[in-house]
């Protein structure tokens, strides 16, 4: 018997879960201009993130519709679990496991990055100590903690890119910043055109637009700890296409009209040099706050991500049962405590490795999403047809475009899989990614865990 719901508090609020699914789909890379994806693509990268939008969304509608049948931590682990078998249930967890603390480790360098801009002569490492202590202490604490720190970094990011899209919607049409002379939207479409590097480009671009979007199936593990999962899940999901077209291809959209593509990066993140034109001298201080923002508020989520996803594997019977047990305030701190402890190994790691590191974290966590998208994606079309027809007609929440829309998610998936493995630099993923799998497939069979039973 699962016991997800006696033991975690149910702490998270609908404005919790709101901001969050908000802010796990605004990562850092928007800040910084999305500068390497705009290179490949153009202004077609907007298409890019269109696609990736559509996928996104059905991959979500197929999550909400079993969070809300069956609300619990695991999520989509343990609905690998119960619909398509242990050995899935048992991948699909430790790899999102794994996958966080891949992402955890560079957002945790990043912080020690940031703040070298205002205090050059601290050494990166104790800044990113200090991130990982406070972030550490966050999830440490009750539930209803982590969910007000992540309101509040979900709103700081909102906030300045609301900013940013008026300001700039203000020089198009009236030149705001620029003397008066609107500048229009002749540069979506004057520096080679709108497909600069052919449909191509577009296409090359969407690994890094599908790592922009990783986090949001984060949702899917609040189900467990939410106050009312059968109205705030729901809520949430249903506007995550919203929130990235306006939010992405919104403030895309703006960059791309304002600047020639082909000349972003070269002079620094498009948002400062936006706020700088009206002449908000401190520019470059607030957008390098923002984005610190950005990445503890991605290191406070992976914490969390990681402890959940662990408890839930040791009520599984697929982690050390240590860490299935709770504190008074329904928090798994043997699980966030190890995954805390994994994390500082990583940060050594990251100092003894080359910077191209980083190229292969991006990588490495692509993969896993890709691989935890798809299980969803399978596990709702097994959950669908393992239901009578009139448990199917009493869902309360059902994934639109059923079957179509999987298939297509799962084509879209291949094709990404497929454009990594054409690129060197990312073909590593898909040599770690499987190695890392079949290790675990190993130690299911070595350790005997097909055995257990939950």
């Amino acid at each position: 018997m699962h016991t997800n719901e006696q033991t975690l508090n149910r702490g998270l609020r609908e404005r919790h879960i709101r901001l969050m699914a908000l802010g796990s789909t605004i990562g850092v890379g928007l800040f910084l201009g999305s500068a390497s994806a705009i290179k490949l693509a153009g202004p077609a990268i907007m298409l890019s993130y269109v696609l990736g939008g559509i996928a996104i969304f059905i991959i979500m509608r197929a999550l909400g519709e079993m969070a809300v049948h069956q609300p619990v931590a695991g999520s989509f682990s343990r609905y690998a679990q119960d619909y398509l078998g242990p050995l899935s249930g048992y991948l699909t967890g430790w790899n999102y496991w794994f996958m966080w603390l891949v992402t955890c480790i560079a957002e945790i360098t990043a912080v020690g990055i940031y703040m070298a801009v205002w205090f050059p002569n601290v050494p990166q490492w104790a800044w990113a100590l200090a991130a990982l202590a406070a972030m550490g202490a966050v999830n440490l604490a009750a539930v209803k903690a982590y969910g007000e720190f992540e309101f509040w970094f979900a709103m700081i990011k909102v906030v300045t890119i609301v900013l940013m899209i008026v300001a700039g919607a203000g020089m198009i049409l009236f030149g705001l910043g620029n003397h008066g002379v609107a500048t229009g939207i002749s540069n979506l479409w004057t520096h080679g055109g709108f497909f600069p590097n052919g449909g191509r480009g577009m296409l090359m671009a969407l690994q890094m637009v599908m790592f922009a979007y990783l986090g949001v199936e984060m949702i899917g593990l609040t189900a467990g700890e939410a106050d009312n999962p059968k109205k705030s899940i729901p809520d949430a999901i249903n506007s995550v296409f919203w929130r990235i077209l306006i939010f992405y291809i919104g403030a895309l959209f703006v960059i791309l009209a304002i600047y020639p593509w082909n000349e972003l990066g070269t002079h620094g993140s498009p948002f400062v040099m936006t706020f700088q034109r009206l002449g908000i001298k401190s520019a470059a201080g607030i957008i390098n706050f923002v984005v610190l923002t950005a990445a503890l508020s991605s290191c406070n989520g992976g914490i969390y991500s990681t402890g959940r996803m662990l408890y839930n594997l040791a009520e599984q019977g697929q982690a050390p049962r240590l860490f299935a047990v709770t504190s008074s305030g329904g928090v798994p701190r043997r699980a966030v405590q190890v995954s805390i402890v994994a994390l500082l190994f990583g940060v050594l790691l990251n100092y003894l490795v080359p910077a191209k590191v980083f190229v292969w974290v991006t990588s490495i966590a692509t993969f896993g999403a890709i691989w935890t998208w798809a299980v969803v994606l399978v596990t709702q079309m097994k959950f669908r047809r393992s239901l009578s027809n009139t448990e199917r007609e009493q869902l309360t929440f059902r994934m639109p475009f059923y079957p179509y829309g999987s298939w297509f998610a799962l084509a879209f998936l291949a094709l990404v899989i497929g454009l990594m493995a054409y690129f060197p630099d990312t073909r590593v993923a898909l040599i770690i990614g499987p190695l890392w799998l079949v290790l675990l497939t190993a130690l299911f069979y070595g350790l005997g865990l097909n055995k257990n039973r939950t």
